[in-house]
């Protein structure tokens, strides 16, 4: 039975709703969902490690990771499959035993090389015709929980 040990996890789009706010000042503003911060505790409580592997650098996405206790962040990331094939080897996780959720036609490699892979139902055409599962949740709205579920689920693992 395939047992998922790693989750990566683009950022914009997928993890937020994609909207990013300027102020004037240069802040950066962007929401993130409870619902999937609580998934991504289920998964850390039930072992699985979790990554951000996201194309742009953002002070909100380090302060979510941080809050979230996820220590696995590349931030500003211009090709996102050799960090994703890095970070597995790294870990000893093979293929099968790593998942990956994006929504845009820059995740179809990392979704295409994982053994299990999660686009929001409102990803691009490209991303969803990669992935091997589109969520009923939108980007940015419970999404990654969603995903997160099915991971538990797939592992046998209690939800909560």
């Amino acid at each position: 039975m395939r047992r998922i040990r790693l989750l990566a996890l683009d950022v914009d789009g997928t993890l937020t709703n994609g909207r990013i706010y300027l102020d004037g000042a240069g802040g950066e503003f962007k929401a993130f969902h409870v619902h999937d911060g609580m998934g991504i505790a289920m998964l850390r409580r039930a072992g699985i490690r979790v990554a951000l592997i996201s194309g742009r650098r953002s002070d909100a996405t380090e302060r979510r990771a941080e809050e979230l206790e996820i220590d696995l962040l590349y931030n500003g990331v211009r090709e996102k499959l050799p960090v994703l094939l890095g970070l597995m080897d790294e870990l000893g996780i093979s293929p099968d035993e790593a998942a990956y959720m994006g929504d845009d036609v820059n995740d179809v490699e990392c979704l295409r090389s994982v053994g299990t892979s999660f686009a929001p139902c409102d990803a691009v055409r490209e991303a969803k015709e990669a992935a091997s599962t589109v969520t009923a949740a939108r980007g940015g709205e419970g999404a990654v929980r969603e995903a997160a579920e099915l991971i538990l689920a797939m592992n046998g693992a209690p939800g909560d």
